[in-house]
């Protein structure tokens, strides 16, 4: 796969580039600023960008909004943003907008190697991967209206899929079997006001519900 890397700090930069060449992507392009991102992915069309939160000149949001110009004019290509804080409300823009091929990590992850690269190649898929962090502090202002009627439990699987997992990957995390998280997530749709319906997708219709972007 196909990546291009927006990062301003050299070394976390130089990093990132190690581990993705490592997992077997072909780093394309590698700069420091929105504008150039935006360069790099219309000449390159990679399969995914990695993309610092805040970049220059602003350091306020220029890596979102240049996350969202590629969700819209290259929805090919997957984006998964780095920062240094927990700020989930960026999560939200980019999920309201488009729910498939888009990571929200904390720079932090990059160390754990099998864990970025594992969120990578989910988000290069097609699928989400949000931090556990930012998952946590949208559990907390969400608790409210349907999400009160779900149990501990039922919160801890609605929380794993928020940042991506598989029903495999919810039973290996919780130790449970896939039937049993099956039966969870049967019940959240149901506590969410979900029904079955040819035209939506319930999964994605309850993480929305527990990020109040639906």
């Amino acid at each position: 796969m196909r990546a291009v890397i927006a990062e301003d700090s050299v070394l976390l930069r130089v990093g990132v580039v190690k581990v993705l060449e490592m997992a077997g992507f072909e780093v394309v392009a590698e700069v420091a600023d929105a504008e150039a991102l935006l360069t790099a992915v219309a000449e390159h069309r990679p399969d995914i960008a990695v993309v610092d939160v805040r970049m220059p000149p602003g350091f306020t949001d220029e890596g979102v909004r240049a996350a969202l110009v590629i969700r819209q004019q290259w929805p090919k290509t997957a984006v998964l943003l780095l920062s240094q804080y927990v700020e989930e409300r960026y999560a939200a823009d980019l999920l309201s907008a488009n729910t498939s091929s888009i990571g929200y990590l904390l720079k932090q992850r990059v160390a754990d190697v099998e864990e970025f690269v594992d969120a990578l190649r989910r988000v290069a898929a097609g699928g989400t991967a949000l931090d556990p962090q930012v998952v946590s502090q949208l559990l907390v202002r969400r608790h409210s209206g349907p999400l009160d009627r779900l149990t501990p439990r039922e919160r801890e699987v609605l929380e794993l899929m928020a940042g991506g997992r598989s029903n495999a990957g919810i039973a290996g995390q919780l130790v449970v079997s896939e039937s049993a998280v099956a039966k969870h997530i049967n019940n959240i749709f149901a506590k969410l006001d979900l029904p079955k319906a040819d035209a939506d997708h319930r999964r994605v219709l309850a993480v929305l519900s527990f990020l109040g972007v639906a």
